[in-house]
């Protein structure tokens, strides 16, 4: 059994209320540890922890802040093979995905802020003949990060590390359904030398903990990703407080396929982007538009690969695994009501549409066949609603006006993919899409100097790069009027 514990001011503890949560592997659906049931008592511990470490953090010189967070970058590389293994043990996607993306990314984020930190500069303006004014950004102090469960150790890196290399002390909150790996990197970042009370680390539910942390009056700030119902309950709770705030929420992202695209590149990236790591992606495009002239052949090709796809043990090493686990049993009934729905609806399951069931210890897992429907108009609530899924949908156009409209028929607007080697269609749709993402003959390409984030119900704010450096510092601005001489 592994026991999780919370890591506040530099040491573990059990919750204060001394409750605990099982902890589920989806590869079985059965316990393999435990995790603290946090509430407000362990928060306010968690703030006591992170206001004394502040003054400290804050002004500690950028060349030992980059050590260390460059080193905590270091010890996650050399831990990721256990890193990887934890990773595809509580979450369910295949050991391979974990080690390839996963772990790597969350590396690469902490490498890159550690770097960042040192090239945040403030700007000054001269106006002649002897006024300067000056813009300076500082830490805001103590802020919230509250992670998802379908990208853990990568999501819950990406926003910990610009919160630390503004100079802020973080509570953080991963989800209770995969809190392993950030239960390890509490110890790496210990021993790479974060100071106590820097980083502090609660595990919980989002009724509980996570509440908790968006309601404490101390924490000035909430960096958020998970469902956009959760993001308007934050919004409602932080709004009155006047906190800062960065939602990242849902999506229901279209993948516009035109007739002109580079067909091989674009079905091998499609199949890619719709079931990439169970389809529980943000980022996956759940509804594919394929313009009427190659709608058959798309369909036939794209339901042979799929069809040939492989579910099964996530740590499965002998031959490759396509598909591991849903995340969780409840997320994996969703998933599979969400199907009968649309069946109900009158869509045709052209693929999958069915849990699998696995030999031995595995068969209580919680598996599903990746799921392609076709005759569903945008209207319907498979084309509506967020799955977060091995499931996608096929829809026609016959123009690329027809495609638009189809793409942005949605109360989402995160991400949006363009399928195409003609510069007027690219242009047309990457400039009248509704997503705050757009990529054109690609999918998943991320530099992290470039701003994330969706629109409309997808989320406020954006992270990555200069944007979230932004997000997690005030700005004043200092005006000075030079005397004469």
């Amino acid at each position: 059994m592994k026991v999780i514990k919370n890591f506040i001011g530099g040491q573990f503890y059990d919750a204060v209320s001394n409750n605990f949560l099982d902890n589920v592997t989806p590869s079985s659906g059965l316990v393999y540890g435990t995790i603290p049931d946090s509430d407000e008592e362990d928060v306010a511990l968690a703030v006591t922890a992170a206001k004394n470490a502040f003054p400290l953090w804050s002004q500690t010189s950028l060349d030992l802040k980059f050590q260390i967070l460059n080193r905590i970058s270091d010890l996650i590389n050399e831990n990721l093979e256990a890193l990887a293994l934890a990773e595809s043990i509580d979450n369910g996607k295949p050991l391979w995905l974990a080690r390839r993306v996963d772990i790597p990314r969350a590396a690469s984020n902490f490498q890159f802020f550690a770097t960042a930190l040192k090239h945040y500069a403030s700007e000054s303006y001269l106006n002649p003949p002897n006024v300067i004014s000056t813009t300076l950004r500082q830490p805001i102090g103590i802020v919230g990060c509250i992670s998802p469960w379908n990208l853990p150790l990568y999501l819950f890196t990406w926003k910990i590390a610009p919160a630390l290399a503004a100079g802020n002390c973080v509570i953080a909150k991963p989800s209770e359904v995969t809190p392993m790996t950030a239960f390890l990197l509490a110890q790496i970042c210990k021993d790479a030398g974060l100071p106590d009370g820097v980083l502090n680390i609660l595990h919980g539910t989002g009724p509980k903990v996570g509440s908790a942390i968006v309601e404490h009056p101390m924490i000035k700030a909430i960096s958020f990703t998970g469902g956009t119902a959760t993001g308007q309950q934050i919004i409602r709770t932080a709004g009155p407080m006047f906190k800062k705030l960065s939602l990242e929420l849902g999506g229901k992202n279209a993948s516009i396929i035109m007739d002109d695209c580079d067909y091989g590149l674009m079905m091998k990236e499609t199949v890619r982007s719709s079931f990439a790591n169970q389809g529980q992606i943000c980022l996956c495009t759940s509804r594919l538009l394929i313009h009427e002239s190659i709608y058959d052949k798309f369909k036939a090709d794209f339901t042979s690969i799929v069809g040939k796809m492989t579910v099964g043990n996530p740590l499965d090493e002998s031959i490759k695994i396509d598909q591991g686990a849903i995340v969780s049993e409840m997320h994996y009934n969703k998933v599979l009501n969400a199907i009968q729905r649309a069946r109900d609806e009158g869509g045709t399951i052209l693929s999958g549409g069915a849990k699998v069931v696995l030999d031995g210890e595995l068969e209580n897992g919680f598996y599903i066949r990746p799921t392609i429907i076709e005759g569903l108009g945008p209207e319907t609530r498979t084309n509506q609603e967020e799955i977060f899924g091995p499931v996608v949908t096929l829809q026609k156009f016959s123009t690329k006006e027809e495609a638009l409209a189809l793409a942005n028929a949605s109360k989402y607007g995160l991400a949006s993919v363009i399928w195409s080697r003609n510069t007027d269609h690219i242009h047309f749709l990457s400039q009248g899409l509704e997503s705050g993402i757009v990529w054109i003959n690609c999918w998943l390409v991320r530099d992290l100097r470039t701003p994330f984030g969706g629109i409309k119900q997808s989320g406020i704010g954006r992270e990555g790069g200069w944007d979230a450096m932004k997000f997690f510092t005030e700005v004043k601005s200092i005006t000075q009027v030079i005397p004469k001489s």
